[in-house]
């Protein structure tokens, strides 16, 4: 194909669009459709033809002509995530994924969390989705069963950790609470048979892992060397040296340790576990869990829009807007939903809090919630949903966890120097967070790849990784809550390198910052800087720093020029 002839890249990112929208509901969203199910095709059938598309989009983009920074935006990022889907499936990572997170089986749940259930009209559509999950369950156990057939099955601990979440939410009755707010009606008595199949359907594909999964797989956690460099590519969107960044992971551990030890002795506490003891027995720091929590969430974040916009980011109106709730999930994390391509539904953030808790003390959370909203996941989304420049694709569908959780991390610490954490124990519950995505690192590659631990760390004297030497460091370092840090082991054993992209991501965007600041001195604008670089839309690690450096050239770059 001559450059005469050839598609323009636009084109090519709106064929696969069009044709992906007939594949997948959030496809068919940024489509500007309105898709028949929420609930995605789990089957063998449907994960390979999503695979066809991408092989064949791959190829048209690689011949396409590109015009202007704007394509080579959306050229960098689709050719990164083409080649990353099609290098995770052929490795068998997709078809085979059973982690405690975000996995087709969470996000099928999930679909629940954000169904409207308003009108009659509403409730008719969850009605219908709760008739159609024993269908996509069943996809999923022949898509696994393949796989399994295949040689392509992940650890025993992953499938009885899925097994058991979805026994979690049989047992809480989950789908019989969700159709409990119904009023009486013509729809009432189809609700509840659909709540009855929805359980019964997740109960017997917990049976599933159980009895014909789990006496398969594999008693060895680390996936090895050679998924793992695949899996890393793919969740960073870098080709990264891992030695390098098992270094890196040690020595970001003892700085933030130091930190914390200066924040604990802000707090007017020897040390840091002092303090920790110290502020979760103050009442005045807990909240009791339920309608409380919900309004704290709310009202902290409310507060921190009205302080953020304007002055330090410029919110766009349609997405201030974010709804706070508590999980009915158990699994001990804050997560954010973002809204819908149209943006007919707000932002989420969702707070499910470890079994057995009454009250949180919410000092530990203020980093996390700054991470999960504002400045964090929810600031990313809005000003990417909004901005006008971006393919639909790039704003809804271009998913990349270095660059989404690496700004996110950034935040954190962007939060801080913003002055938003109330005082010196919030500082100290921001800090345990970046301690806790410091270990990660050393874990996640540790675990994975078989590491020594290195004498004299001052962290652990284990010489060698294991689940439960993981475990209590988080614990005693990052001062996690036991089921807390089980919980985290667990997804990082399942979702390999996916730990990786906070610290890794945060380091490029702080250090892509501190080029733009020795760069344009003291006319260097925090505000300007921080807008150019979102609205370039999500990518992978390596296009993200290859765009930003092109936007940070005085005479490309607004940003050196106010």
């Amino acid at each position: 194909m001559t450059g005469a002839t050839a598609p323009r890249v636009r084109t090519v990112a709106d064929r696969y669009l069009h044709a992906l929208a007939a594949l997948d509901p959030e496809a068919a969203e940024a489509a500007g459709r309105s898709p028949e199910w929420r609930l995605a095709d789990l089957s063998p059938d449907g994960f390979d033809a999503r695979a066809e598309l991408t092989r064949a989009t791959a190829a048209a983009l690689a011949a396409a002509t590109v015009t202007g920074p704007a394509e080579r935006a959306l050229a960098g990022a689709l050719a990164d995530r083409l080649a990353s889907e099609v290098a995770l499936y052929d490795a068998g990572f997709t078809t085979r994924l059973l982690a405690p997170l975000a996995t087709p089986v969470h996000l099928a749940r999930q679909v629940f969390d954000n169904l409207p259930r308003t009108t009659v009209d509403d409730w008719a559509v969850v009605a219908d989705h709760l008739h159609r999950l024993p269908t996509t369950l069943d996809q999923y156990t022949a898509t696994l069963r393949r796989s399994a057939q295949r040689g392509q099955l992940v650890a025993r601990r992953q499938v009885l950790t899925v097994a058991a979440q979805c026994t979690s939410w049989v047992d809480a009755d989950f789908f019989g609470g969700l159709v409990a707010g119904h009023p009486a009606g013509p729809l009432a008595e189809r609700l509840v048979e659909g709540a009855r199949l929805a359980t019964a359907a997740t109960a017997e594909f917990a049976t599933f892992l159980r009895t014909e999964l789990a006496p398969a797989a594999t008693e060895v956690d680390g996936v090895g060397r050679d998924l793992y460099q695949i899996t890393a590519r793919a969740f960073l969107g870098a080709t990264v040296d891992l030695a390098e960044l098992y270094a890196y992971g040690w020595a970001e551990l003892a700085r933030t340790a130091a930190e914390l030890r200066a924040a604990a002795a802000d707090c007017g506490h020897p040390d840091v576990a002092a303090a920790r003891t110290a502020l979760d027995a103050d009442p005045d720091g807990r909240v009791p869990v339920g309608p409380a929590l919900e309004e704290w969430l709310a009202r902290r974040t409310a507060l921190t829009t009205e302080l953020l916009d304007g002055t330090h980011f410029d919110i766009p109106a349609a997405t201030r807007r974010v709804v706070c709730r508590i999980s009915p999930a158990t699994s001990g994390v804050m997560y954010y939903t973002p809204p819908d391509a149209q943006l007919t539904r707000p932002g989420g953030i969702w707070w499910s809090v470890p079994p057995g808790e009454s009250t949180v003390p919410v000092w530990r959370h203020v980093g996390t919630l700054c991470h999960e909203g504002l400045p964090g996941h929810h600031l990313q989304h809005a000003i990417t949903l909004t901005t006008a420049d971006l393919h639909p694709w790039q704003r809804t569908l271009c998913h990349v966890h270095g660059y989404a959780e690496g700004w996110a991390h950034y935040a954190e610490r962007l939060a801080d120097e913003l002055g938003l954490y109330a005082g010196p124990a919030e500082r100290l519950g921001m800090l345990d967070g970046q301690m806790w995505r410091a270990a990660r690192v050393v874990i996640d590659l540790g675990l994975h790849l078989d590491l020594p631990i290195p004498p004299g760390n001052g962290f652990t004297d284990a010489p060698r990784w294991s689940h439960g030497v993981a475990v209590d460091l988080l614990t005693r370092v990052a001062g996690l809550d036991a089921a807390t840090a089980r919980f985290e082991v667990d997804r990082y054993l399942g979702w390999p390198a996916q730990a990786l992209a906070f610290k890794v991501g945060a380091r490029l965007w702080q250090q892509t910052r501190q080029d733009a600041e020795r760069r344009a001195g003291p006319t260097f604008d925090r505000k300007q800087f921080h807008h150019t670089a979102l609205a370039l839309g999500p990518m992978g690690l390596d296009p993200l720093r290859e765009r930003l450096a092109e936007t940070s050239r005085p005479a490309a770059a607004s940003l050196d020029r106010k």
